[in-house]
């Protein structure tokens, strides 16, 4: 049982290894966030961290999220956006599928948001 266990680690190393050589070799860049990350680091932009503790800011939060997930339109992607609101401003970030999911968050946000203004950062994905 152990060799077999072995071996089947060996041959997914190896096809894994094969992969990143494929992948390097296609010239396509590497699975890399680094640069966002980097970025989001920065303080320039807001982050889950930035959601205030609020009773109204996170009662405006809920309701963008509960509208976002009822609407069937929307990929998974786009229901794993992140919704961020401080002092009356709601920040939409994160990737979603098409320019219409985009716009679509953004209108739900904007009919749950009340006063609140929105900031739509939301990216739309390239399709490869």
């Amino acid at each position: 049982m152990k060799r077999i266990t072995l071996s089947l680690l060996c041959i997914s190393a190896l096809t894994l290894s094969a992969y990143a050589q494929e992948e390097k070799a296609s010239g396509k860049p590497a699975a890399d966030n680094t640069a966002k990350n980097e970025r989001d680091a920065s303080g320039d932009t807001k982050t889950s961290g930035d959601q205030s503790n609020s009773p109204e800011d996170i009662k405006i939060t809920a309701a963008i999220r509960r509208a976002i997930v009822a609407e069937d339109s929307l990929t998974m992607t786009a229901t794993n956006v992140k919704i961020i609101t401080a002092d009356g401003k709601v920040t939409l970030r994160g990737p979603v599928k098409t320019a219409a999911e985009k716009t679509k968050i953004g209108e739900l946000a904007k009919k749950e948001a009340g006063k609140a203004t929105i900031d739509n950062q939301l990216e739309v994905k390239e399709s490869n």
